[in-house]
């Protein structure tokens, strides 16, 4: 089997590649983060060589990007964009980005994250972060249909022909309409936010019609009418594109870091990427060439044509950067390096599938990663798994990227700090070079940031940590690194010992629990309350006296702070049958007592129903207690379970798993005013999966952006009616602390959630000093 192998690397864009199109074998069309759209002009057909050219120059992210083909009116074709503005630009590729362009569409209320053109060549589709999807004219350049229904951000637009368009939206559904915005039907079965969508070719071997993804890493293969034929497992985490070649192959990409190519139902091959996320690609359906996009802002070019591949020291150079990337953690789990096999099983083993990877303890104590090349017959070394990076241990997030530092630099006393990012793999210089010239800062501070550079990260190496230097702070966590002063350039000045200066809440670090209880008054409730269900004729329903033993026993552990597992074992059914069995009105010591388990033991979090092998978080769904707004004080204590189980390690995991779950269940909350505690509860729950997305660890991927955005709603909701500053401050902690994951989670709590008129309101309305505190810190932020 022939294999995909590097034909160009075409570098130029200064931000993620959220956007690519392969029209012809001649160009290639690119859109990112860094608010442009390139084109790519194939000059030299063996090796491949492109000149690039800057087609548009926007005011913000653009994140999609599709292309109408040539027509007697368009000879060029036309090239189509959008992103975070909300406009949708129609232009010539030839134009100059100060030209006019040929259209501009307006009527999104947010974020263009989803384009596409029917095959006839006479209408957009746009999907958007508004939840809607539209139909425009081309020529016409007005919407002439709003495809209605969508309950979240439509992610993917699919103009599968001339009668038919399909959706797929953040609410886990996919829809079939007419272009004149008849819903014909709904398609369900996706586990998670649906993100991408791709046409196959009639007659394909699936006997599929299109192809869809998800956040589950899952691709399902589907007929019109909505039944699945098929799904291809293999992504290791979120999947954001879909393509087919001409054969009929499918190509996805995601956070994963790969492009894989599939065929019946199988994976052919994986092409790593050193890159965080491999956010869009495209095939040339002339050739079958395969085009990608990724966070590291680098446009790839794939072939299987041996004409067309690139320069061996080019393909070299890109199996070094896959090979010398690093790898979080997070994307692998818990690795335990005294279990993991040395170098040598690299000889003596053979992969079981295309795209396997196992870890590898090297005689130097740091592990690689390699995965499994079917065509090669050979295991592919795809990077160094590292929870530490340089000398901090961590890597540092600034602008949406990840860098092993970013220092502080004060350039003026009494003026905000700038942010000198570095990566180790780059040259000090450089770095320095970029870092005075975009801060417009004179050439004499060239010299000292890159002699400081270098003098801070001396011996640093990827997964190697340093000892820090006596007296300096090389992270710019605590001191500042300021131009001009001599004795900075070998190091930083420690901070003061004191400072009058007071610390801000911002980010939230530590898990919240609500774990306070009268045990004794629990106990006596119970028992009053399964003597009236025996009373009332419901004895089946009754704890008997074994589970009432068994029940007690637990709730003395409680009250000694150490539960035991044999007590769990015995008394989790009875404590389970009152919480989601018991009459509603009857179910308050149940869900009290589950709520301080979650704290006081792992056994909630481990815990798998033994018929359905539902854990407690989808029983208590499936239960009723979220739903019944009659019973504020149920869902109330159910809210508190779920921010306890961030107590235990094996909670947060769990809570993690869960998080799209948990998601759904805040968002189909009955509407209850007035009531405080539940309103502190639901904060609470927000302020724990806060601290969870934030952690140094994942708050760099883009998936912790998109729980983000989903979350920071529901403190913002809170904010409106609250009557209780804890209320209040819990909901502006939550709220704030997603804010620090970027720009995107704060322009959709701005822009769709009303975050500043909350402010206002709450400002007004309390007058607590951390209230206007933590109010201060979110208007800087935002500032």
């Amino acid at each position: 089997m022939s294999e995909y192998s590097l034909s160009a690397s075409l570098e130029g864009h200064e931000d993620d590649v959220r956007g690519v199109i392969f029209p012809d074998t001649k160009f290639i069309c690119s859109a990112s983060r860094d608010a442009t759209v390139r084109i790519w002009k194939l000059e030299n057909p063996s090796p491949p060589k492109f000149d690039c050219s800057i087609s548009s120059h926007g005011s913000a992210f653009i994140n999609a990007i599709t292309y109408v083909k040539p027509t007697s009116q368009y000879p060029e074709g036309l090239v189509v964009s959008g992103g975070k503005d909300t406009i949708i630009e129609v232009r010539k590729p030839g134009k100059a980005p100060e030209e006019n362009a040929e259209g501009l569409l307006l009527g999104h209320s947010h974020n263009v994250c989803s384009l596409d053109v029917t095959p006839d060549g006479k209408h957009i589709i746009s999907g958007s972060w508004d939840g809607s999807a539209r139909v425009w004219s081309i020529g016409g350049w007005e919407c002439e249909t709003v495809l209605e229904g969508h309950s979240g951000s439509v992610w993917a637009v699919l103009a599968y022909d001339g009668e038919t368009i399909i959706t797929g939206c953040a609410d886990k559904l996919i829809r079939v309409f007419t272009p004149a915005g008849k819903q014909l039907h709904t398609i369900r079965g996706t586990n998670d936010v649906v993100r991408a969508l791709c046409k196959l070719p009639r007659k394909h071997s699936s006997q599929a019609d299109f192809a869809s993804a998800s956040n589950d890493g899952i691709i399902r293969l589907w007929q019109l009418r909505g039944r699945q034929v098929a799904e291809l497992h293999g992504h290791e985490s979120f999947i954001y594109a879909l393509a087919s070649t001409p054969s009929g192959d499918i190509v996805s990409s995601g956070e994963d870091r790969t492009v894989r190519i599939w065929r019946d139902n199988a994976c052919l091959q994986t092409i790593t990427h050193p890159a965080i996320s491999v956010w869009s690609i495209a095939v040339c359906a002339e050739n079958g060439d395969i085009v990608s996009g990724a966070s590291d802002r680098i446009v790839r070019v794939f072939t299987k044509s041996s004409e067309r591949r690139a320069d061996p020291q080019v393909i070299a150079a890109f199996e070094e950067s896959v090979k010398s990337s690093s790898i979080p953690q997070q994307q692998v789990g818990e690795v335990n390096k005294e279990k993991l096999p040395g170098p040598e099983f690299l000889q003596q083993k053979s992969g079981t599938k295309e795209g396997q990877v196992v870890m590898i303890r090297q005689p130097d104590g740091s592990v690689t990663a390699h995965q499994w090349s079917v065509g090669g017959k050979e295991w592919v070394n795809v990077g160094t798994v590292v929870d530490a990076v340089g000398s901090s241990g961590k890597k540092k997030t600034h602008r949406g990227k990840d860098y092993d530092y970013v220092f502080d630099v004060d350039v003026e006393e009494g003026k905000p700090a700038l942010k000198l990012p570095y990566n180790l793999s780059q040259n000090p210089y450089d770095a320095a070079t970029k870092f005075v010239t975009d801060h417009e800062l004179p050439g004499t501070y060239l010299e000292q940031v890159a002699n400081f550079i270098i003098t801070n990260t001396q011996g640093a190496t990827i997964g190697q940590t340093q000892e820090q230097p006596a007296g300096a702070d090389p992270w710019g966590t605590e001191s500042r690194y300021r131009p001009g002063d001599a004795q900075s350039t070998s190091s930083y000045i420690p901070p003061p010992k004191a400072t009058s200066k007071k610390a801000g809440v911002l980010p939230q670090k530590a898990y919240l629990s609500i774990t306070t209880a009268n045990l004794s008054m629990i106990e006596k409730k119970i028992g009053e309350l399964n003597d009236q269900l025996v009373q009332e004729g419901f004895k089946d329903d009754a704890l008997d006296a074994q589970s009432v033993n068994a029940l007690k026993s637990v709730i003395k552990q409680l009250g000694n702070s150490k539960v035991t597992a044999d007590a769990m074992k015995s008394g989790m059914q009875p404590i389970l049958s009152i919480a989601t069995r018991w009459p509603e009105g009857r179910r308050v010591p149940g869900l009290d007592l589950l709520r301080l388990l979650a704290s006081a033991t792992t056994s909630l979090a481990e815990y798998s129903d033994s018929v359905s092998g539902n854990n407690i978080i989808t029983l208590l769904s499936t239960s009723g207690v979220f739903s019944d707004p009659d019973r504020p004080n149920n869902i109330m204590l159910a809210m508190r379970v779920l921010v306890n189980l961030f107590d235990t390690e094996k909670g947060r995991i769990l809570m993690d798993k869960e998080l799209a779950t948990v998601t759904d269940i805040l968002g189909g909350l009955p509407k209850v005013t007035g009531n405080k505690n539940l309103n502190i509860a639901i904060a609470t729950l927000c302020i724990n999966y806060s601290v969870l997305l934030t952690d140094d660890q994942r708050s760099h991927l883009p998936s912790s952006t998109d729980h983000g955005i989903t979350l920071v709603n529901h403190p913002i909701a809170i904010l409106s009616g609250a009557t209780d500053s804890e209320e209040a401050y819990r909901a502006f902690v939550a709220a704030g602390t997603l804010l620090t994951l970027g720009e995107d989670v704060q322009a959709a709590a701005t822009e769709i959630y009303g975050l500043n008129a909350a402010l206002q309101q709450i400002e007004a309305r309390f007058g607590e000093p951390r209230i206007k505190s933590v109010i201060a810190e979110i208007r800087n932020m935002l500032a």
